[in-house]
């Protein structure tokens, strides 16, 4: 019941991105993109420039139920720091990095990862402008193509029909072909591009989430030039939660876990912990400094552990530590 009831509230988790995000030009991996929509559910919006974001490896495989294998994640992980994400309007170009620092934490699967502060204004500023779309739908998407197109229609989804692309600027957006035509166009022809991209991205999207979608393709004489997408959504629609506030996730049982492990009992506290997401950030890091040596306390761990969280030490006769 309690792994059901976790499961039902994780599959509810609301993302959302700025539009200018959603169709930006980058190229990132399956894996990389369940990295990436994993880690825009964590963020808050008073979130400061130097907060870090822990991110567990199970955590997404048990919501994606694919595995990924420690060269996959390592691929994944040395590459990310490299990608960029092109955004063009009608008054600029800009080509931003994403992440300051991606590092993979052997042993522990966990991902520690430092946002770009020019990528920031473009997650955080969601007051006029977002995409809204769930987690759990992207991640149950294997195609790449299939994800980003996802995020496309979630932007137009309450019109019932997204704007018209032209083909080429659809290319664009997915890094299929190449704007100053330096790197070799994929799927060249129209019949494979319907085939490997736009056919794959509406069967897994009509069977995983709460969208239904389909896809026109305008022609000026015999030549393909443009593609509309059409959107409806499906009967089961899965409520959102408040981006405001924070799902329960599996790294609460994975905080009482680390807490169990530094001996500490004390109810009152450990409930305090597991109810702050700042402290539950606080102790993974922790854990972490503490793994990798990068923090020494050999007498009393669990005391500095507080004492970073700032926690108040109680007495409790049953450990007697505090």
């Amino acid at each position: 019941m309690a792994a059901t009831k976790e499961l039902t509230q994780q599959s509810n988790i609301e993302i959302r991105q700025d539009n200018a995000i959603t169709t930006a030009r980058y190229d990132y991996s399956a894996c990389q993109l369940d990295i990436l929509f994993y880690l825009l559910s964590k963020l808050k919006k008073n979130d400061d420039s130097n907060t870090t974001y822990f991110i567990y490896v199970t955590e997404i495989e048990n919501m994606t139920g694919r595995k990924w294998n420690y060269q996959q994640l390592r691929e994944a992980t040395e590459d990310l720091g490299s990608k960029m994400f092109e955004v063009e309007s009608d008054k600029s170009y800009k080509q931003l990095w994403i992440f300051q620092k991606v590092e993979y934490i052997k042993g522990y699967g966990c991902l520690e990862i430092a946002l770009s502060q020019y990528i920031r204004p473009y997650l955080f500023d969601l007051k006029n402008n977002f995409t809204s779309y769930q987690l759990h739908s992207v991640l149950k998407l294997t195609s790449k193509y299939a994800k980003r197109i996802y995020a496309i229609c979630s932007q137009w989804k309450d019109l019932g029909e997204s704007k018209q692309f032209d083909i080429d600027d659809l290319k664009y957006i997915l890094k299929i072909k190449d704007p100053h035509g330096k790197d070799p166009e994929q799927f060249k022809q129209i019949s494979q591009f319907k085939q490997y991209v736009l056919d794959i991205a509406v069967k897994q999207i009509n069977e995983h989430t709460e969208l239904k979608i389909d896809y026109e393709i305008g022609k000026i004489g015999r030549t393909s030039k443009n593609i509309k997408f059409k959107i409806k959504r499906n009967k089961i629609v899965q409520i959102p939660i408040s981006f405001e506030e924070e799902p329960y996730d599996s790294r609460q049982s994975q905080v009482k876990e680390i807490l169990d492990g530094y001996a500490i009992k004390d109810l009152e506290l450990v409930s305090k912990i597991l109810k702050d997401p700042k402290l539950i950030d606080g102790v993974f890091k922790f854990n972490y400094e503490i793994k990798t040596g990068k923090i020494k306390s050999d007498k009393n761990p669990a005391g500095l552990l507080l004492t970073i969280l700032g926690l108040k030490k109680t007495k409790n006769t049953a450990n007697e530590i505090f």
